[in-house]
């Protein structure tokens, strides 16, 4: 499936935005993602079932200010 993640084209075989984090190597109950503009909340992951040309960002907290 054709997924865009932080910005970038990618072609992958994911189920959910769980499976997708773990394809990808994210890691951590400290990451915010959304899904199309719409936050996903860490316990609905699993749930949160993709589709063709979502669009999935995935942020991390950094230092400083």
């Amino acid at each position: 499936m054709q997924l865009t993640v932080n910005g970038e084209d990618h072609d992958l075989v994911v189920t959910t935005l769980a499976d997708l984090l773990a394809k990808l190597d994210f890691e951590g109950d400290w990451l915010a993602t959304a899904v199309n503009g719409e936050l996903v909340h860490r316990a609905d992951r699993t749930a949160h079932i993709l589709t063709d040309r979502d669009r999935i960002e995935i942020l991390s907290p950094m230092k400083g200010g």
